[in-house]
């Protein structure tokens, strides 16, 4: 029984990809702001290779050299897109040739009419905002009308903010897979979110019960072939989402960072054959969108700390791959959204050799390793790194 334990740091960019000046992203480079943190202490990523990655420049930390313990490539994007749905595509073995739509002017009117028609419900705002200013701006009239605050970012999403009090969170459920149902075709974007919130005018709070809804993957994924394969493939966090619950076995949602950590350890002591599928989405959601550097710094020090337990608890047949499906810069001010970049990829297990394997063109290079270690047939865009 082999077990591949695929980790994505949600967003650690480390340094601008090529084409980053034409998706406005010049210069950017999350894990070189992170590293001016004095927060930021990495030891353990440091020994398996981390800053040994091509291009990799930080303030504080050195390459290992010829003594790293991990296997490392630099992951450059092929698709074209920078956001969460097409970075794990990628990773799980889908090149997406077009971007999925996106609306900075707010959603047109045959969009919204249909929505509030099946919802019977108004809405507010319908622009790109911030998840947090707009529950400021728009939370007091929202729980007088009973209107769905309904808005966008830079990304492909519609997201929907409701008071708990106002709207069930079920209810707002509901509300975003009538949503999902209207979008598609020219207006299939990669998600619809349920952001539900709590407090008073002043003090509103967004809560973990988030749910996001995502356009089914246009192809056979990575999960699907290890799942036809006969095998485990169990997704933690956001995974079951991103991939609109398709091609798995089990499934378990978290509500944090250490949350997802923690589950992960659950998982390492279980018995099962196949793929391990984690997202751990705090660097993304709360640092890096917020543009804030300690924060963003003090989380990949959490991980790092928790990582001698992740490597322990590998089996002699298991490997570790931690990488990331974009970047997300704190230190960028230019914009608070995602930024395109080069991302990690570390793998470790006691049977697999270290080594440099440079920069790789596509993420979905992990997909076909990962089908390549666990022996299961299946196409995929990328070359295995075995």
């Amino acid at each position: 029984m082999s077990r591949v334990f695929l980790i994505v740091l949600d967003s650690f960019g480390i340094g601008e990809a090529p084409d980053a000046a034409a998706f406005g992203d010049a210069g950017t480079n999350t894990i070189g702001s992170c590293s001016k943190s004095e927060y930021f202490e990495l030891p353990n990523l440091q020994k398996l290779g981390l800053f040994d990655i091509d291009g990799v420049t930080v303030e504080k930390g050195s390459p290992v050299g010829d003594e790293i313990l991990g296997r490392i490539a630099r992951m450059q994007e092929a698709s074209a897109g920078k956001d969460t749905t097409i970075g794990h595509w990628e990773i799980a073995g889908l090149i997406s040739e077009s971007p999925l739509p996106t609306y900075p002017d707010g959603f047109p009117d045959e969009v919204m009419a249909q929505f509030e028609k099946q919802t019977q419900r108004g809405t507010l705002c319908n622009k790109p905002y911030s998840g947090t200013k707009v529950i400021a701006d728009y939370g007091e009239e929202h729980m007088k009308t009973g209107k769905l605050i309904v808005y966008t970012s830079a990304d492909s999403v519609f997201q929907i903010a409701a008071h708990e009090d106002v709207v069930p969170v079920e209810q707002l459920y509901e509300y975003c897979k009538i949503a999902r149902g209207i979008l598609r075709g020219k207006h299939g974007v990669g998600r619809v979110i349920a952001r539900p919130f709590i407090g008073s005018p002043g003090s509103f709070e967004r809560t973990s019960r988030r749910h996001d809804f995502s356009l089914e993957p246009p192809g056979k994924t990575l999960l699907d072939h290890v799942k036809d394969a006969g095998k485990d493939v169990i997704a933690v966090g956001k995974i079951h989402d991103i991939f609109a619950g398709e091609g798995m076995t089990e499934f378990v949602y978290t509500t944090s960072n250490a949350d997802g950590i923690e589950k992960t350890l659950g998982y390492l002591q279980k018995d099962f054959d196949g793929l391990c599928f984690v997202n751990l989405v705090d660097y993304d959601m709360l640092y890096g969108h917020r543009r804030d550097i300690d924060g963003y710094a003090k989380a990949l020090a959490y991980f790092d700390d928790k990582l001698p337990a992740i490597m322990e608890g590998l089996k002699d047949d298991d490997i570790l791959i931690l990488t990331a499906d974009h970047g997300c810069d704190p230190g960028y001010l230019a914009t608070t959204d995602h930024t395109r970049e080069y991302t990690p990829c570390i793998m470790y297990g006691k049977k697999l050799a270290p080594a440099n394997l440079g920069t790789k063109q596509t993420f979905a290079d992990i997909a076909a390793t990962v089908l390549d270690y666990l022996k299961v047939p299946g196409e995929c865009a990328g070359t295995s790194m075995l």
